[in-house]
């Protein structure tokens, strides 16, 4: 044995301490592979013993073995090394450690110092420069000397410590070589279309690496089944509780344990739907690259975080028909835009919904460009259109309001007229889709009932051919033959309960009628099978968007209807309005109602002839009546009606007195004074008399003009108390 003082670097005092071997290898591959490496670096406890160390003070750290050295986060012997080191001194030393790994170091690790560390070759201990130096800075702080198979590094000096540099430089170099060296080799065979990974539902690995189609008739039945009645339902959450309620499984080929490869049945989910409609492959596309990385978005210590979801388009590598297919990839581009247009955000309309507005998601305000909401309301749900982004925004005033009823039954009269020329094709394109649902079904459950006897069939001839006396395996087989034969009876039931609940298959006759309400569209458009999701689909497949402008001193609406291919038509509708000055017909109602009240006729003769001349009134109100006459007579005030007392105090008025004062309705004084906003007192006959001075007037005047808005909530519980009469 060599004399250890041989060396000026090592000292007697070094003999004192540990040595410290460190094992690594970057992969359990190269564990596996690479033994002679492993075994060289084991043996270099060897060479701490010809250095002058005792067997018994050699410690070999091996926990690093298949841990990469990019970073100190993922070798953990590595980091047992820097507790060696620093382990009396780390409270003096600025490094951050997470306490409960430290806490796991410190029940691991001797109480002795550290003299020595020997590795294969200094990219053994790390490949970070970071990593790299923090060790050196430790060694160089304690006087811990580095050795590899050739020399002995003293941290302290400084060549040794530029020549330790260089070396943490080249191995950091280096492992940059490698992995792009390898992400290249890797890179080429994705353009290739070579690079083959765990194959999703509906396919399976051949021994060559390809893909090929499941040869599971039932499984490719499902697979075709899911497409099929996504382009019917045309959401993701409509197809889910299609196939819960038909009771389809999705077929699942397990990917480890002992069942691996093998066919398993499991219940249908939002998740694994989702990701079967956006996969490429099954219109025969290969991609690479859907899913980077983005470093910005990653979080320490948890390697899948900070991932994007990129389309088809937008990855790395795109190789279309490259696989062997189930759709063509111009039915797979259309699911993906239908599956973007479900989502309710800017520039799509969402997916059809349960409400009974028509234009819901389509409908744009023609003052700011913003969409238009759906809000229901009263015990029977009528919607109205409110463009509130303003409000919801700024606290401005509403910008427009509508009635839903009104503008459905205009867009609606235009969307049968555009479809009555292809009436015909369109029923009997219906009732072959129907026919076509239901030849899916009636094959899937034959399948399915033919797997179950199949299962039957096998568990029996494992039962039959099993020895009698061989009781141990027998009783486990009948087991099984049981099981499989309760299965079979199951499905038996629920295909018999499913023929008793689904619709039997189309007659003659049935054809015949579907065909003829071909002619008659407005009768099956508000027949009560016809949702409002099925209207609004066949809404949103000609009409692009609607907008409007609606004459707030008026009934008038200006409406815009946008068609799909760019052609626009423009329409004028009423509205429904709460006063008889908004209509636009008010002055020939007035003149009308002036002629016929000249002619002496009675209140209800009159509100029979108006609504034979077509006049009508707001608030949704189908035709006149004698009440109604009434007030419109009381508000005009003819000349054959008796004069009413008028009060002497010019500071009282009569409720339609103060109206005309003021220029507010009627009914709008009226409801005040029952809500008692105004001092009002009544005469001998028992009619109202309000009293109001100039600031009284002042005061009912803001209070009709004042927008009902949250923020004029405080300015309006001031205006709503009325001044006190005085007393005389």
């Amino acid at each position: 044995m060599s004399d250890p003082l041989r060396s000026p670097k090592l000292r007697a005092w070094h003999l004192g301490r540990s040595a410290f071997v460190h094992i690594r290898q970057s992969t359990h591959q190269q564990e596996v592979n690479r033994q002679e490496s492993t075994a060289r670096q084991y043996a270099l406890a060897g060479r701490a013993v010809s250095l002058g160390w005792t067997p018994d003070r050699i410690t070999t750290i091996d926990d690093d073995l298949g841990k990469s050295g990019q970073s100190i986060e993922g070798p953990p012997g590595f980091q047992r090394l820097l507790a060696e080191v620093a382990l009396d001194h780390l409270a003096s030393m600025r490094i951050w450690w997470s306490s409960s790994k430290f806490q796991r170091l410190l029940a691991e690790v001797a109480l002795d110092h550290v003299g020595l560390i020997l590795g294969l070759e200094m990219s053994r201990l790390a490949r970070s420069n970071c990593d790299w130096h923090q060790l050196l800075e430790l060694c160089a702080r304690f006087r811990v000397l580095l050795a590899d198979t050739e020399a002995i590094y003293d941290p302290t000096d400084h060549n040794n410590r530029l020549l330790l540099g260089l070396h943490g430089m080249m191995s950091e170099a280096e492992l940059h070589v490698l992995k792009e060296r390898m992400y290249q080799g890797k890179l080429n065979k994705t353009r290739r279309g070579a690079l083959m990974g765990v194959p999703p539902i509906g396919y399976i690995r051949l021994a060559s690496s390809e893909w090929a189609i499941d040869p599971d008739e039932q499984v490719q039945a499902t697979v075709r089944l899911i497409f099929d009645q996504f382009d019917r339902s045309i959401t993701l959450h409509g197809l889910l509780r299609y196939l819960v309620y038909h009771r389809v499984l999705i077929p699942v080929r397990a990917r480890s344990g002992p069942g691996r490869g093998l066919l398993e049945w499991r219940r249908p989910n939002r998740t694994t739907l989702s990701n079967l409609l956006h996969h490429p492959c099954y219109a025969g596309a290969y991609r690479f690259g859907h899913r980077p990385i983005n470093p910005r978005r990653k979080q320490p210590g948890r390697p899948t975080t900070g991932r994007l979801i990129c389309r088809p388009e937008e990855c790395l590598v795109l190789i279309r028909d490259r696989l062997p297919a189930y759709i063509t990839w111009d039915r797979f581009q259309a699911n993906q835009d239908q599956l973007d247009a479900n989502r309710a955000r800017k520039g799509s309309p969402g997916a059809p919904r349960q409400g009974a507005s028509l234009l819901s998601g389509l409908l744009r305000c023609g003052r700011c460009r913003r969409r238009m909401i759906v809000l229901y309301s009263g015990p029977k749900n009528h919607h109205t259109y409110n463009c509130t982004r303003s409000t919801a925004d700024y606290g401005q005033p509403l910008c427009q309001s509508l009635s839903g009823q009104v503008l459905d039954d205009l867009i609606a009269g235009r969307v049968l007229a555009a479809v009555e020329p292809v009436a015909l094709e369109a029923s009997l394109a219906a009732v072959a889709d129907v026919e076509r649902e239901r030849a899916d079904l009636v094959r899937h459950w034959q399948l399915r009932r033919e797997r179950a006897a199949l299962e039957v069939d096998r568990s029996a001839r494992q039962y039959q051919a099993c020895e009698p006396e061989n009781r141990l395996v027998g009783r486990e087989l009948e087991r099984r033959w049981e099981d499989s034969l309760k299965s079979r009876r199951q499905v038996e039931e629920e295909y018999e309960r499913w023929l008793r609940t689904s619709p039997s298959p189309l007659s003659p006759e049935d054809e015949l009628a579907i065909r003829g309400l071909a002619a008659d569209l407005p009768s099956v458009w508000r027949a009560a099978a016809t949702t409002p999701a099925d209207r609004q689909r066949i809404a949103r497949l000609l009409i692009e968007h609607v907008s409007l402008i609606i004459d707030k001193d008026s009934d008038r609406v200006d409406v815009k209807l946008h068609w799909i291919g760019g052609q626009v038509e423009c329409h004028v509708l009423s509205r429904p309005v709460r006063r008889y000055d908004l209509r636009t017909d008010y002055p020939q109602l007035i003149a009308r109602l002036r002629a016929l009240c000249a002619e002496g006729l009675s209140a209800g003769e009159i509100a029979e002839r108006l609504d034979e001349e077509g006049f009508r009134p707001p608030k949704r109100v189908a035709h006149f009546n004698r009440g109604m006459v009434q007030r419109l007579l009381a508000r005009l005030e003819p000349a054959h009606r008796k004069p009413h007392v008028h009060p002497s105090d010019q500071d009282e008025y009569r409720p339609s007195g103060l109206a005309r004062r003021l220029g507010i309705a009627l009914d709008t004084v009226r409801r005040w004074i029952r809500a008692g906003w105004l001092t009002s007192s009544g005469d001998a006959q028992g009619r109202h008399v309000i009293w109001a001075d100039a600031a009284e007037l002042a005061r009912i005047r803001e209070l009709h003009v004042l927008p009902r808005t949250w923020s004029n909530n405080g300015r309006l519980a001031e205006l709503i108390k009325p001044k006190p009469r005085p007393m005389r």
